[in-house]
């Protein structure tokens, strides 16, 4: 084509696409829209780009951020070499391409070039290089832009308030909420928005009331985004009663207002409440998002709540969603900490798309079903793929290590962490105690503790402590109480510990002086209690309940599967009662702990032949793990029992942790 022939047709384009239809130089069009606008006598020879490609003059929506052979943008050396005419929305999609892609540093070249432009004074445009320099994460660069600029409005301020909100400058975007107050500027919902979720993150009850009743002086109270705004602050603040009357006097609500109440629930470990809302979010005809599965799925795994779980999966996949990592990985979480591992294994195999999470999600289901060798296996096929592993990966392979006896694979991982230039924590330090510890290496974990980089917590001592109580080694054991007292007084597990420990060598008078500083401090044993998930109920126990409606049969049914496991040799352990009983009373104790109440109920409501699935909220016991190996051989039947450490797999008379926990 000859060259008048190529300007003829630019300005055809020019007069019919851009300016009949006041575009910007650079339309959005997935076709050629734009040609440079060479001017008579110009030379119209192609151009080199970066890649060494010509460039022929037709500038399409992939060229906006190409660069030239010097490095530079290519269209913003087209302005300077006077090849085309600047127009201030050329800025204006130069700098929503560079906040759309993450590219920063053309997003730099591009603000360079529009400070020396004519179009400098713009305050439109100035506010979009804040929220460019906002969204791609680098916040000193958008409070110089806001801070330059000339003058402020409303929208500006609200860029810099939402960039830090999402960055978790939640202090700094508060403080520009009340400059922009003082000013005598109205907030729009969007400013209100992220400052609620700012007070939220701070959990600042006081801070969110105030913006609340500042809300409802603007007449937003009725506003939906804001309302769901408001339902998601009170609930980070705890005032679960507070969100719940925002949310019903909503008089329209949406997807995001459902959610934030379901998460809210779903944090607080109220997954019956979060099913509840979840099917009434359906009846009224909302369709559930990913994030409201995601909430549901993390919902039933802090509970246990298998049944529930599944019932929500199977909704999932009534909807056609895939899966997706986000929801995926915490569907993963849920099977693995409901005590269902071949169901989570399904989900990691068939997840669209696996990232880092779902890696170590797999790498924490495996550590928490005492299955160390597959945690192995996983880590290694992790690497080979090219993953790299981060802290959290080696938290869970260490774990997996700790709770299968795997010593020296356990230390090499610990000596391959620092191999990717990464420093351990404090809870990979704990990790590699427990693993020395349950390997009855106390001396060495005691001088590994004394060898580390930074100081030893509470949780590291609690480990050493655990460990002594495993293989009975009472000096070191009351040595790491003592520290673990100094650092942590008010927590009672270390205290009952040592109080047991005591007692079960016979030191009654050092028993009864730990029970006594418990007294005296204020420190509380935290009660123990079981739980057992029979369809759509969960049934709570307590030691020697009384109050369950099927009590009496409960009672009779343990009675007479105590009397079956002593037939095949089951011994009770008194050792794990308190010490100031009889020996009669503590072997009668023994028998009504909440866990063996929780099996005999589910034994009772349960079809022969399936799982039983158990929950704790404390360690369990030694004897009621092993009476526990003997009902499951004594029924035929798996029961499954997790507690605050683990997962125990219990099958036909042994435990998948080989009685190493």
């Amino acid at each position: 084509m000859k060259r008048g022939a190529r300007t003829q047709i630019f300005n055809h384009h020019s007069t019919k696409s851009v300016l009949r239809n006041l575009r910007s130089l650079v339309s959005l069009s997935t076709r050629n829209f734009l040609s440079a606008a060479f001017s008579p006598g110009q030379n119209s020879d192609s151009v080199e780009t970066n890649g060494g490609e010509r460039f022929s003059g037709i500038i399409e929506e992939k060229d906006l951020l190409r660069k030239a052979s010097n490095g530079n943008l290519l269209v913003l050396d087209l302005i300077d070499g006077g090849k085309m005419e600047p127009d201030s929305r050329l800025y204006t999609e130069l700098f929503k391409k560079c906040t759309e892609q993450g590219k920063l540093k053309e997003g730099q070249m591009a603000h360079a070039h529009f400070l020396a432009s004519r179009f400098q004074h713009y305050v439109s445009l100035q506010c979009t290089v804040v929220n460019m320099y906002a969204k791609c994460g680098d916040m000193e660069l958008a409070r110089k832009a806001f801070d330059e600029m000339p003058e402020r409005d409303m929208v500006s301020y609200t860029m810099l308030i939402t960039g830090y909100s999402q960055s978790n400058g939640f202090k700094e975007a508060l403080d520009l909420y009340v400059e922009m107050l003082k000013m005598g500027l109205q907030p729009n919902e969007f400013t209100f928005g992220s400052a609620l979720k700012c007070a939220g993150g701070m959990q600042s009850d006081a801070m969110g009331r105030v913006i609340h009743g500042t809300c409802l002086k603007c007449g937003y109270d009725n506003n939906v985004y804001v309302g769901s705004a408001l339902v998601d602050m009170y609930t980070r603040c705890k005032r679960i009663d507070d969100a719940k009357t925002i949310f019903n006097g909503l008089e329209c609500k949406n997807e995001v207002s459902w959610n934030a109440l379901i998460a809210a629930y779903a944090r607080e470990g109220e997954g019956h409440n979060a099913v509840e809302l979840f099917s009434e979010m359906k009846g009224v005809g909302f369709n559930p998002t990913h994030f409201t599965y995601s909430s549901i799925f993390a919902a039933c795994a802090s509970n246990g709540a298998l049944e529930q779980g599944k019932w929500v999966h199977a909704d999932m996949l009534k909807s056609g969603q895939k899966l997706v990592a986000f929801v995926g990985n915490t569907l993963l979480d849920m099977y693995g900490k409901a005590g269902s591992i071949d169901d989570a294994k399904k989900v990691f195999d068939r997840l669209v798309k696996k990232d880092i999470v779902s890696w170590n999600s797999m790498l924490t289901s495996y550590a928490q079903h005492g299955l160390g060798e597959k945690a192995v296996d996983l880590f290694e096929e992790m690497r080979g793929f090219g993953f790299q592993p981060n802290k959290i990966t080696f938290l869970c392979v260490l774990n997996a290590c700790s709770h299968s006896g795997l010593l020296d694979r356990g230390l090499y991982y610990f000596e391959l962490l620092r191999k990717y230039k990464l420093e351990p924590d404090i809870t990979h330090y704990v990790t590699v105690v427990d693993l020395l510890g349950r390997a009855g290496q106390l001396d060495r974990a005691q001088t590994f503790i004394s060898e580390m980089t930074i100081l030893p917590t509470a949780t590291v001592w609690k480990a050493l402590l655990g460990a002594c109580r495993m293989h009975k080694n009472m000096e070191l054991g009351a040595y790491a109480a003592e520290r673990v007292f100094e650092l942590d007084p008010h927590d009672s597990g270390p205290h009952m510990l040592l109080s047991n420990m005591y007692a079960s060598a016979g030191r009654l008078s050092d028993a009864a002086r730990v029970r006594k500083m418990m007294n005296e401090n204020g420190v509380k044993k935290e009660p123990a209690c079981s739980w057992v998930e029979i369809g759509n109920s969960v049934h709570v126990f307590v030691a020697n309940d009384e109050n369950h409606p099927q009590r009496e049969e409960i009672r009779r049914k343990w009675e007479e599967i105590r009397d079956g496991i002593e037939k095949i040799g089951y011994v009770p352990d008194t050792s794990h009662v308190l010490w100031f009983l009889d020996e009669r009373e503590r072997g009668e104790r023994l028998q009504y702990h909440s866990e063996k109440l929780a099996l005999a109920f589910a034994i009772l409501n349960t079809a022969a032949g399936t799982t039983i699935s158990i929950k704790k909220n404390i360690r369990v016991c030694g004897d009621c793990h092993s009476a526990f190996r003997f009902v499951s051989r004594l029924v035929g039947r798996e029961i499954v029992l997790r507690d605050t450490n683990r997962f125990h797999h219990f099958r036909s008379g042994s435990c998948s942790c080989r009685d190493y926990w």
